[in-house]
């Protein structure tokens, strides 16, 4: 199987990872719920990491649900998207000293790096909405931070979702236009 064959076929049988970004979708809006709280800025962070720890089982159970096979075991890339994902972990460092050093900045952190860590995918699964998506959500949440002044943190990840569902609907269009071609 040739590298491009390999890349469409993760693309039409993984549903561009939609899955995996219905599941983000979910995690993004218990931050939501969390930043909208009356509680110290320190706990919403700490329950905001702790949140991730959903995004694996959930991915899988809504990959199974849109009958999306993100695992390939006879694609040579098979494996690689999950890898991809893992490497985000690589830069919480970056949000832990937001985190102490900043905790009303660490919000923002974490979606500028969820955002620009979707750049890959678009070779991934050749997918320009991945491509153009992963830099507007990494500038657009830094100016939305900007305009924030650390109050109304809420918004960064109301907007992340709303991001998320414009990237949805078209990885959607994407997708089906693959699928019948």
């Amino acid at each position: 199987m040739n590298l491009t064959t390999a890349r469409n076929e993760l693309s039409v049988k993984g549903k561009n990872g939609i899955g995996f970004l219905l599941s983000a979708i979910i995690i993004w809006t218990i931050i939501s719920i969390l930043f909208s709280l009356s509680i110290e800025i320190q706990q919403k962070n700490m329950f905001m990491l702790f949140s991730t720890g959903l995004m694996f089982p959930l991915a899988v159970a809504l990959s199974t649900l849109i009958k999306a096979d993100w695992q390939l075991k006879n694609n040579p890339l098979g494996n690689l998207g999950l890898y991809l994902n893992l490497a985000q972990l690589i830069y919480f460092p970056i949000i832990v000293i937001g985190m102490v050093n900043s905790p009303e900045d660490a919000i923002a952190l974490f979606a500028i790096i969820t955002g620009a860590h979707f750049f890959p995918y678009g070779w991934f699964y050749r997918a320009k909405a991945y491509y153009v998506m992963a830099p507007v959500i990494s500038v657009a949440i830094m100016l939305i931070s900007f305009m924030l002044d650390g109050t109304n943190l809420w918004v960064i990840p109301v907007s992340f979702i709303a991001f998320l569902l414009c990237l949805i609907i078209w990885l959607t269009v994407d997708y089906k236009q693959k699928s019948k071609g």
